[in-house]
């Protein structure tokens, strides 16, 4: 782990610090390997209505995954993210995990997880381990954004309420992580799917990239060219179509 990852990870909020801790942890039951990614873009630092703005990009790749991503950022004291995605091989009929936590003052005002299907619907597999877990139990649930049609059954968007309710998220969003690396461990590759699978990793990242309030904050920070660059080069880029 570079000492800036380390050092940021230190300043957010401690939910944050201990997913992120937790995520990389899961992913070592993988066949990690580097992800090439823009060279300007693994570290950044910017500002936002006078506040520091720093990103930073943790990226891997595994058989089973073309890019494992994790982005830690900061805006002052103010803003605090963490967000997620794992991009399956598109010979790999697997869902798209993804989760993201927003705080800002020491508090997490939006959690959400999912694992989101690519094709009709999660496999018999993915749902019946998903049906094991214990009934979420929170005090506020949130909206999807109007985009969300990507989204499964089990999708959780909440607002913590206290730190019990942190944890236990920790808690749900490792469970559905360590669910999906053993699903994909377990999952051989389907050529002939590709197609349909393609064409549903595009829609999942074009749905993400009309999340305006992302858009926003790094227009703001760094203009729109550079937003549009990093949206889909970073966050959600599309795979290949061949």
């Amino acid at each position: 782990m570079s000492t800036a990852v380390s050092a940021l990870r230190d300043r957010q909020h401690p939910m944050i610090r201990q997913l992120a801790d937790r995520i990389e942890a899961i992913w070592q039951q993988l066949e990690l390997s580097p992800y090439a990614m823009p060279e300007d873009l693994g570290y950044v630092e910017g500002r936002l209505e006078g506040e520091r703005l720093v990103i930073e990009n943790r990226c891997f790749q595994t058989p089973q995954f073309r890019k494992l991503h994790l982005e830690l950022a900061q805006v002052g004291q103010n803003l605090d993210i963490l967000h997620c995605v794992m991009f399956p091989r598109p010979d790999y009929p697997l869902p798209m995990f993804g989760c993201d936590l927003v705080g800002g003052r020491g508090q997490i005002s939006a959690a959400i997880v999912d694992l989101s299907p690519v094709t009709s619907a999660l496999s018999p597999a993915y749902a019946a381990a998903l049906d094991q877990l214990p009934p979420p139990d929170y005090q506020q649930v949130r909206d999807l954004p109007a985009w969300g049609d990507i989204f499964s059954p089990y999708c959780l968007f909440i607002r913590p309420t206290s730190p019990e309710e942190e944890t236990r998220f920790c808690d749900r969003i490792a469970a559905y992580l360590d669910i999906h690396c053993r699903q994909a461990l377990a999952t051989a590759p389907d050529p002939d799917r590709r197609p349909e699978i393609l064409a549903g990793q595009q829609h999942y990242c074009q749905q993400q990239q009309q999340n305006d309030k992302t858009r926003r904050i790094l227009e703001k920070a760094f203009g729109e060219a550079w937003a549009e660059r990093y949206m889909t080069t970073v966050l959600f880029d599309l795979p290949p179509l061949q």
